[in-house]
């Protein structure tokens, strides 16, 4: 059962269970991020410039574009990629009027658009999002991948009843949400010439300025608010950033939603009952999930015989204890 507190009583609270738990050791998960794959390093510093520039003209989120694009070409390797430079498996449809390529999809020998150099492709796939069927998405921030890629799901971009959890999965692995931001820091300098400048604004809480803290599964925790960001709740409560990521298996950069769940402590190896299993949802990612039911990632996949590179579908069933 929850219940709110003020934070003053939230602090008295966390002082206690550390003191209780001084002895333990936080498990630092180490996710497969940008190390994971170099075929998709490679091709994220090739096209991050290319995906920012649709990003502003076609109000589509970069991470989507290069996800996609990752995705649908196979990091660029795939026949449809190599051989028509299309990558993003876009076909003809009866509109289209350019050069066309013949393979095999959801039936024989289908009929996708060849474009004369891969540049091509990227503006193509922003103005084919453009159509009535993706209106939707439009309203949408270009920040929002996850909305996004349930919006694109949705939509029947795809076939594929993962089709948003993957695009989220590789946004997140690869920090490619960085790249919405304009973020030229050290792991983006290839998207620095393109990157747009942000003023950094301090907004004043429209509340009293205090945190309220909840104290669920055994764990104390507080919700995200709007716009904000680890770096500002560390700061609020006196703590260290190190500290938060750790213990909610963020990785660097990761963009807070309002609402979010950030435990100010370890989480639990397994989730408490009743807590047995889970059945995933359209855009759910398996972090997500380890953070609804204060599971430490590592053991959820550990619970399930997992590795980091599974790839979540719709109707999946977890294991949470």
């Amino acid at each position: 059962m929850n219940k709110s507190v003020q934070w003053s009583a939230v602090l008295g609270l966390l002082a206690l269970l550390l003191a209780s738990c001084g002895t333990s050791r936080t498990t630092q998960v180490t996710l497969p991020k940008v190390q994971g794959n170099n075929a998709y390093n490679r091709y994220i510093e090739q096209y991050a410039g290319i995906a920012l520039q649709n990003q502003r003209n076609f109000g589509i989120p970069a991470s989507i574009t290069l996800a996609q694009g990752l995705l649908e070409s196979g990091a660029g390797q795939s026949k449809l990629a190599t051989g028509a430079n299309n990558h993003f498996g876009i076909k003809c449809h009866r509109a289209w009027r350019g050069s066309r390529t013949f393979h095999n999809d959801d039936r024989p020998n289908e009929c996708f658009r060849a474009y004369d150099r891969v540049e091509d492709s990227f503006k193509d796939h922003g103005q084919f999002l453009q159509q009535p069927r993706y209106r939707s998405l439009q309203r949408l921030e270009p920040t929002d991948y996850k909305g996004w890629a349930r919006g694109l799901q949705k939509a029947g971009y795809a076939t594929d009843r993962g089709y948003a959890n993957k695009l989220i999965k590789i946004i997140e692995d690869y920090q490619l949400y960085l790249i919405d931001e304009g973020n030229t820091s050290r792991r983006y300098q290839y998207a620095q010439k393109s990157a747009p400048k942000r003023e950094v604004e301090q907004k004043p809480r429209p509340d009293t300025g205090e945190r309220v803290g909840y104290f669920s599964y055994g764990l104390l925790y507080i919700l995200a608010g709007e716009d904000d960001s680890l770096s500002a709740i560390a700061r609020d409560l006196g703590m260290s950033e190190r500290k938060l990521t750790e213990y909610n298996d963020l990785p660097a950069g990761y963009p807070l939603e309002k609402g979010d769940i950030i435990y100010l402590e370890p989480k639990h190896k397994r989730a408490t009952p009743p807590h047995f299993e889970h059945r995933i949802q359209v855009g759910e990612s398996i972090h997500r999930i380890a953070q609804t039911y204060g599971i430490q990632l590592e053991s959820l996949y550990k619970l399930n015989n997992l590795t980091p590179e599974y790839l979540p579908m719709e109707g999946d069933i977890l294991r949470l204890r």
